[in-house]
């Protein structure tokens, strides 16, 4: 069986997959903005695995794409010898302060369209939060930031995050600040507030 004729379509396929790849992983890394895709904000937490397949698919359409081996090797040495380290600094420079968990989501009162999502870390001994909210619904669902608490004060950490209303946020702190966002019809909040 002569498989010579399935190389290039093979590689046509796997140059698209390299491109797709690198497209997708471009967008989530440029939408890093208020009112962003939650789902390209999930991508870009895994922008080196990306990185990495979309290597080793253009990789691979190369070496099924070109006949002869000197082509191949003058075309592959190349792309890897960039390609390495670029997805090595990708993923430097698109990596999160420090690590984050989910600790909280409620949607909003009468509203499935809308959660309040609170997130908790730290930033070496200092314990983090930061609060969000969610519009819309899954895959065109947006993520707004409203708070950010920094406990390196205890008077700033939060102690409490709840809806007054369907766009009414109400956060309060250890030390008693208390702090009121209104959501516009989109989830866009009026201001984003910042303690610590």
């Amino acid at each position: 069986m002569d498989h010579t004729r399935y190389r290039r379509p093979s590689a046509g396929l796997l140059l698209g997959v390299a491109g797709a790849l690198v497209a997708t992983g471009t967008a989530a890394f440029l939408q890093d903005h208020p009112g962003g895709l939650v789902l390209l904000g999930r991508i870009r937490e895994h922008l080196v695995l990306l990185g990495w397949l979309a290597l080793a698919a253009l990789t691979g359409a190369v070496l099924l794409g070109l006949e002869k081996s000197a082509a191949r090797i003058a075309l592959c040495v190349p792309l890897l010898v960039l390609g390495i380290p670029f997805v090595l600094m990708a993923g430097v420079l698109s990596g999160p302060a420090g690590p984050s968990e989910e600790t909280r989501s409620e949607s909003a009162p009468g509203r499935t369209d809308r959660r309040l999502v609170v997130e908790e870390g730290s930033a070496m001994i200092d314990p983090l939060w930061s609060v969000y909210v969610h519009e819309g619904g899954w895959p065109l669902e947006r993520r707004w930031p409203v708070g950010h608490f920094n406990g390196d004060d205890p008077d700033n950490e939060l102690r409490e995050v709840v809806w007054t209303a369907p766009d009414r946020i109400r956060m309060t702190t250890a030390g008693g600040q208390v702090f009121e966002v209104t959501l516009a019809p989109g989830g866009r909040p009026d201001r984003v507030v910042s303690a610590g």
